[in-house]
């Protein structure tokens, strides 16, 4: 399947581009809000209202500073203002998940709530958002999967190869989005230890992105990690994993 060239802004107002990426964020920032407020439960709607405004903030800042430095190290040397130059892309989970969790560090202090109290509540709720996140990953033909001979590989037209490849972004944004959030809202269900949501979540995602990494081009300027390996985003998703794995076993342990 040949995908079809998609203008990455969707409508112009003057000097403003409204762009599909932009507009996939705004998907996944309504998506989280709705589900948190049908599971609100200990907290007020102001305190919703600002657990999302910080946590949006931390994920931007975060993504982007994580992305320069783990992904772009050598255009942020060259450029050290590259760092702002967020309309060109380039966000980061793990370094907008190190944002989020330091928003609600702070959160947490201040309201004087458990940080894994908060955690474990909003933690079922962000795979959606990441699945619409990763569905602009597709229109805007990014982060392209690796070639494949399968009925329903894509040519993307930003591929300079022009190679039939896997719609990675599209298995991310089922397993990583949908999947994961089904299973974190089915098992946040009942009564669970203080932190294990969280602690599934870390592992949850972390094993899913090793898999989908595996269909996932290596960024050509990086390559592969590891003596040639793994990916860069398999290696920052290990941490991910062991410290899951920590927190689940120890919160299990103190019940």
């Amino acid at each position: 399947m040949i995908l079809p060239e998609i203008n990455p802004i969707i409508l112009e107002i003057g000097p403003v581009g409204i762009r599909w990426y932009g507009l996939s964020w705004l998907a996944a920032f309504i998506t989280i809000y709705f589900i948190a407020k049908s599971r609100l439960t200990f907290l007020s709607k102001d305190q919703l209202s600002d657990l999302m405004f910080y946590g949006l903030l931390g994920a931007i800042i975060g993504g982007r500073v994580g992305y320069m430095f783990l992904y772009g190290i050598e255009q942020l040397a060259n450029n050290i203002s590259s760092l702002f130059y967020i309309w060109q892309g380039g966000l980061s989970f793990h370094g907008g998940l190190l944002g989020v969790l330091i928003s609600v560090v702070c959160l947490a202090r201040s309201w004087k709530i458990s940080f894994f109290d908060i955690m474990d509540f909003i933690a079922p709720c962000v795979p959606f958002g990441l699945g619409w996140v990763r569905i602009g990953n597709f229109l805007n033909s990014e982060l392209l999967g690796r070639q494949t001979d399968l009925p329903w590989g894509v040519i993307f037209p930003s591929d300079p190869l022009g190679l039939t490849r896997h719609p990675s972004q599209l298995y991310q944004a089922l397993s990583e989005g949908v999947l994961l959030s089904i299973f974190l809202i089915w098992f946040a269900k009942k009564d669970r230890p203080r932190a294990a949501i969280s602690a599934l979540f870390l592992v949850g995602y972390g094993v899913i992105r090793c898999i989908t990494e595996l269909f996932r081009e290596p960024d050509s300027h990086i390559g592969f990690d590891l003596f040639d390996l793994v990916t860069r985003g398999q290696l920052l998703s290990l941490p991910m994993i062991l410290a899951g794995m920590m927190i689940l076993f120890y919160s299990y342990r103190k019940t």
